[in-house]
């Protein structure tokens, strides 16, 4: 369950704002996009390796955000 404090004289927008982003650090919507279809393991870790290469050469400056 998810709780937000809200401060005197804060607007209803500010905590809404609140509330979503503590829902999406809780990762509820990724899991549930994720479930709806089938990857095999072996497409789910070609995608972390192409992930870690890209994310290695922005590290290194070979490439340019």
């Amino acid at each position: 369950m998810l709780i937000v404090q809200v401060k005197e004289g804060d607007t209803i927008e500010k905590a809404l704002k609140k509330f979503k982003k503590k829902f999406e650090k809780t990762g509820v919507v990724k899991a549930l996009r994720e479930r709806q279809k089938f990857t095999k393991p072996s497409v789910r870790r070609r995608e972390q390796v192409i992930k870690a290469v890209y994310k290695q050469r922005l590290q290194n400056g070979e490439i340019e955000k």
